[in-house]
């Protein structure tokens, strides 16, 4: 383990991050919202231990392994979380506890969108807007990782993209050329979040909102800046607009970087996940937007804008609203809660298992229902072209199974904590998915959560936004043998 370069990394990012709450420090300062100095102490307290931390390991080099990449990615989230919520703790408006300050901070910079805030309407818009950009700094983080770094790692068979990511590491270093990938992710990441401000202004957001929810939205957050999210603006353009870009930033980033550099868009037809997400999606609202309409919980109209709308935020994790789906008629909110434990595509910003180990493992079961009508037929397991070795499936299978026994462990847990079940199975869906919203008490926010359940549920956080393996394999004692 190289700990003083992982030390010097550590503190570089801090250093880094730190620069990001200088611009709510100046929307502070524009708007004359009282936060200046809330923003300028985080700061200085971010830049200051960042700055000791790389000054006493500044002169160590050396290349990372795959050890030394788990570390650095756990402690990307888990640091800069921590550092996240001064802002929160330090404003006089919010006077927050520290359990609900790093609850909210894990919350954006994981994507989750759960938040232990209300009165959002009346806050000062610099804090607002340190909120959005939380998501979105965590958003192109998350692409960044999942695309360049995760599969080298071999984290729960997405190695499958190893060959296909646009210049990612073919060996078990972590080398320079993540650079370049970064770099080509980055592009891609700014100008879908410039196309979705223009279309959200264009659609009658103001400037300000635009640039809020186009954060929220391309790093499929959910973070609003109105208690009644994007109900709020009651304007069925604004909804379609949020829809288009929901599945968008749910496609592997990687895809959008081979269309854009071929200028062909069959490049998204002819990916196998990204034809299993849409069709999956596209089914799920259906079916959705025709219950609501046949029980009459909504006018023709409204059912179908409404139940594309709900299924896109929730199948891709964003956690956007524009109803309170959670008094939906009998199984749609149970059901919309179950898609997003699917969520987006593998090296996109969205959360849940991924699409493509959901759909391994349906491909997996097909295979082996054919295999029992015919024994002794050698039937390969494909995903589009490419035959997926043994290895792959494995990985995947033991990924799944890791996730389910997190997610009953966490449940119990928070059941143990005083939650009824409703509540602590669509709060532990809602955090280990990345999610955001749930049902019965955290319907709205979480607010009423007991401390010890918020920081269960900030564990879940980071657990299903470092795809589980990433954060578990620090606890076992072998990782930190030599």
């Amino acid at each position: 383990m190289h700990f003083a370069v992982i030390a010097r990394i550590i503190g570089m990012l801090l250093m880094i991050f730190s620069g990001t709450m200088l611009i709510p420090a100046l929307v502070a300062l524009v708007a004359r919202d009282g936060a200046v100095m809330a923003f300028l102490t985080a700061f200085v307290l971010c830049f200051g231990c960042g700055g000791i931390l790389w000054l006493f390991v500044r002169r160590a080099q050396s290349e990372l392994n795959i050890r030394d990449g788990f570390l650095v990615v756990a402690l990307f989230w888990t640091v800069l979380g921590g550092f996240g919520s001064l802002p929160f703790l330090l404003a006089d408006s919010l006077s927050l506890p520290l359990s609900d300050a790093v609850f909210e901070s894990v919350s954006g910079l994981t994507t989750t969108g759960a938040t232990v805030i209300t009165g959002l309407d009346d806050l000062p818009v610099s804090i607002l807007f340190y909120r959005q950009l939380l998501q979105w700094l965590g958003g192109i983080g998350i692409i960044v990782i999942a695309v360049a770094i995760l599969p080298v790692l071999g984290i729960g068979g997405m190695q499958l993209y190893r060959a296909e990511t646009p210049g990612p590491v073919k060996d078990s270093k972590l080398t320079p050329r993540i650079t370049g990938t970064a770099k080509a992710l980055f592009l891609i990441y700014l100008y879908l979040t410039i196309a979705c401000t223009l279309a959200y202004w264009f659609a009658g957001m103001t400037f300000f909102d635009a640039i809020c929810h186009a954060f929220s939205t391309v790093a499929i957050g959910g973070f609003s800046t109105h208690d009644a999210s994007l109900g709020f603006f009651d304007n069925p353009m604004i909804l379609l607009i949020a829809t288009v870009f929901m599945m968008l930033a749910g496609i592997n980033f990687a895809v959008h970087f081979f269309t854009w550099r071929s200028k062909r868009l069959y490049h998204y037809l002819r990916d196998s996940e990204t034809r299993f997400y849409l069709l999956a999606v596209a089914f799920a609202a259906v079916v959705a937007a025709g219950f609501l309409s046949l029980t009459n919980t909504y006018s023709p109209q409204d059912s179908l804008i409404l139940g594309i709308f709900h299924t896109v935020s929730i199948a891709t994790t964003t956690g956007f609203a524009a109803a309170d789906f959670s008094v939906w008629p009998t199984f749609l909110p149970i059901g919309l809660i179950l898609m997003s434990f699917m969520g987006g595509c593998g090296g996109s910003t969205a959360g849940g298992m991924k699409v493509v180990r959901v759909m391994l493992i349906s491909k997996q079961g097909v295979r082996e229902l054919k295999q029992l009508i015919h024994p002794n037929a050698i039937i390969p397991l494909k995903v589009g072209n490419k035959r997926v070795d043994a290895k792959t499936v494995s990985a995947v299978w033991s990924f799944f199974a890791v996730y389910m026994f997190s997610f009953l462990l966490i449940l119990l847990v928070l059941m143990a904590c005083n939650m009824d079940y409703i509540t602590a199975f669509s709060a532990t869906s809602a955090t280990l998915n990345n999610l955001g919203p749930g049902l019965g008490d955290v319907s709205a926010n979480y607010g009423a959560v007991t401390q010890t359940a918020k920081w269960v549920l900030c564990y879940a956080m980071l657990l299903g936004r470092l795809e589980i393996f990433t954060l578990l394999v620090l606890f076992t004692p072998a990782f930190w043998r030599h």
